[in-house]
């Protein structure tokens, strides 16, 4: 069974530009994409017929609204991508558990950085971040972010973190896509030397930050080279970088055309899972990010 590339819409420009993003990804991959909105509203949809004699004028109004989100995206996906398979469906539900149910039939999940409503003036919407957070494994979640030149893909670069909560899934997820843009992989992993309560020996501070470096090269390898073999086309550049992760990687992603990190569900954790690494990224990197779960035991 092909599973879609599914995009959650709300009216809103930024949901419009995870449209864009949705159908390039479609086209690139093969995949049908399906365009989702999601409303509280259609639930009453039984009871305003049945309680009036006719329509609810709210209800015609809000229906009305619906069908053209839905519509507006279907026919902006079809501009950019005549012959793509594009289905359409509006859920009677919370966006948030509307996109998190369709993540178990979806071979990605694309949301917009920004919402409509009150919360459009924050930095990351709540339902991008929360679906960042609590998407069920194996489903990657892509927020589209940054400018034109990032979402549009004109770098040749894909940008991977590469810290404690990168498991396999998310390194090959990478190589997908670089293998599927023809572009580059800039893989990031950051080290920090040890602190020191008291002034030991310059010789021996040496010794413990060059072991600290070794180590985190010995990691940044370890995470790439079985997957690389795989995908021997696609040209990595590997870079330790000394200090935090998050400012390494928002620095870096301006140059590039997708982030992408992993994060680690743990079976019998409820709520959100998503480091701080992480939230950095999703409300302040300047390309769109892509965050791959693995689950593993608790």
């Amino acid at each position: 069974m092909v599973l879609p590339v599914v995009v959650g819409v709300d009216g809103s420009e930024p949901s419009l530009h995870a449209v864009d993003w949705a159908v390039d990804e479609a086209v690139r991959h093969g995949l049908p994409l399906r365009i989702v909105h999601a409303s509280l509203w259609e639930r009453y949809e039984g009871e305003a017929l049945a309680d009036t004699p006719g329509v609810s004028p709210d209800f015609v109004t809000e229906h009305a609204l619906v069908e053209t989100v839905v519509a507006a995206a279907a026919q902006h996906a079809r501009r950019r991508a005549s012959r793509l398979e594009i289905s359409t469906d509006v859920v009677p539900d919370d966006p948030l558990s509307a996109l998190l149910r369709e993540a178990h039939r979806a071979t990605l999940v694309v949301t917009g950085a920004r919402g409509r409503g009150p919360i459009r003036e924050l930095l990351l919407g709540s339902v991008s971040l929360s679906l960042a957070a609590r998407a069920p494994g194996p489903c990657p979640v892509a927020v589209v972010r940054g400018r034109a030149e990032n979402r549009e893909s004109r770098n040749g670069r894909i940008l991977l973190g590469v810290g404690g909560d990168t498991a396999p899934a998310a390194v090959r997820f990478a190589f997908r896509e670089a293998a599927a843009r023809g572009c580059e992989i800039e893989a990031v992993r950051a080290w920090r030397r040890p602190a020191h309560r008291t002034a030991p020996h310059p010789l021996l501070v040496g010794d413990q930050a060059h072991a600290g470096e070794e180590q985190a090269a010995a990691l940044l390898h370890g995470a790439l080279d079985g997957v690389a073999d795989e995908y021997p086309g696609v040209s990595v550049h590997r870079a330790l970088v000394e200090g935090s992760a998050r400012h390494a990687l928002v620095a870096r992603s301006a140059a590039a055309d997708l982030l992408v990190i992993g994060s680690r569900r743990r079976h019998g954790h409820l709520g959100p899972q998503l480091g701080l690494v992480g939230h950095a990224l999703l409300h302040h990197a300047d390309c769109p990010v892509a965050v791959v779960p693995q689950h593993e035991s608790a």
